[in-house]
């Protein structure tokens, strides 16, 4: 389990990275988080808000759901293990809220 949470810490470095260069938003907070709790708490306290966070609108407006936290937990199941079905049903929910067809790998 500590291995794949290192992993995802991995991944979640990664999808700042991505929206930073690829859709253009520089998503300071998300990193600062990151740095302070760590890739899981962070996905989970996303997850688990009641609203959407402002990266997440800011890809949206984008057209770039699929580098949300939502995206990536429910997209690959290798990350299904470390949340709750019903996180998995929050982040689901919220990208089907916003027209996203979710990719299953």
């Amino acid at each position: 389990m500590q291995g794949q949470s290192k992993d995802f810490d991995g991944a979640m470095f990664d999808i700042y990275k991505r929206a930073k260069s690829e859709a253009g938003y520089n998503a300071t907070i998300f990193l600062k988080m990151l740095n302070d709790r760590g890739g899981l708490d962070t996905a989970k306290y996303l997850i688990n808000s009641p609203r959407e966070s402002d990266g997440y609108a800011a890809l949206y407006l984008r057209h770039r759901l699929d580098l949300t936290v939502e995206a990536m937990v429910v997209e690959n199941t290798r990350w299904h293990g470390l949340f709750t079905s019903e996180e998995l049903m929050k982040a689901r929910a919220r990208l089907e809220k916003y027209g996203y067809k979710a990719h299953v790998i």
